[in-house]
C-alpha cells in the first residue's frame, strides 16, 4: 500500500517557485495539518483561550477542514473547501486539501481529476503527483502509478515518501511479474518460492503502513 502526501503546516498560497521541501514536506501546497502537533493546537483553541486571557485568532479555512475531518464530518469539510475555491479558485493548498477530502470519502476520480489539474498548474509541486500515484496503483494501474513517482521525484528529488512509495511499488510489480511467469513456466518450484517471498515482503510493508 502506497502512502498518501497529507496536508502540512506552513503554506498558507500557491507557492511562487518549487518547494525545497524535505521529507516532512513543510512546502506542500496545504497548511492544514492532521498530526498530533495540529491536534495540540486545535484543542487548545476549543478551551480557554491564550495565556494572558488573549483571544486565539478564528482558525483558517485549511484548519477548520482539519478540524471536520478529526469528527468524520466530511460532507462538511468539502463544503468549507467548496465555498473557499469558489473566491480562491487557485488556491493551490486549497485545491490540494480538496483532493485529500475527496480521497478520504472515497470519491477517487474526482480527487485524482483535482490533482491533474494541480499538476497543470504547478507541476513543481511533488504531492499531487504522489497521491495520483496513490489513487492509481489502488486501481491497479501499477505502471502509471510508476510514471507519477518519478514525476514526484523530478520535482523534489528528497521527497522521502515518493522515493519510498517507489520501491513499494517496485515490489508489487515483482509479484506481478514473477506471478505472470509463474503461468507460463513448466518448472514452477524456483518462480514460487520467488513469487512467495516478494508476496510476504508486501505484506509485511503493507503492515508497517
Amino acid at each position: 500500500m502506497l502512502a498518501w502526501a497529507a496536508p502540512a503546516h506552513g503554506q498558507a498560497s500557491a507557492p511562487a517557485a518549487p518547494p525545497a521541501s524535505t521529507a516532512a514536506k513543510p512546502a506542500a501546497p496545504a497548511a492544514a495539518d492532521t498530526s498530533a502537533g495540529a491536534n495540540e493546537t486545535y484543542d487548545a483553541m476549543a478551551g480557554d483561550g491564550l495565556p494572558g486571557g488573549r483571544v486565539p485568532p478564528p482558525p483558517t479555512p485549511a484548519e477548520r477542514i482539519a478540524q471536520e475531518l478529526r469528527k468524520g464530518r466530511k460532507d462538511q469539510a468539502l463544503k468549507i473547501a467548496d465555498d473557499f475555491l469558489s473566491t480562491h479558485p487557485r488556491d493551490a493548498q486549497m485545491r490540494f486539501l480538496r483532493a485529500v477530502v475527496l480521497g478520504d470519502m472515497n470519491r477517487q476520480d474526482e480527487a485524482a481529476a483535482v490533482l491533474e489539474s494541480l499538476t497543470e498548474d504547478f507541476p513543481e509541486l511533488a504531492e499531487p503527483y504522489n497521491n495520483l500515484a496513490v489513487i492509481r496503483a489502488n486501481q491497479g494501474d501499477l505502471t502509471l502509478a510508476e510514471h507519477y513517482l518519478k514525476l514526484a521525484i523530478d520535482a523534489q528529488p528528497n521527497y522521502l515518501t515518493a522515493r519510498e512509495n517507489l520501491g513499494d511499488l517496485y515490489i508489487a510489480l515483482a509479484a506481478a511479474a514473477y506471478d505472470q511467469a509463474l503461468a507460463l513456466s513448466t518448472d514452477k518450484t524456483a518462480l514460487g518460492r520467488k513469487l512467495a517471498m516478494t508476496r510476504e515482503l508486501g505484506g509485511k510493508l503493507h503492515s508497517s503502513r
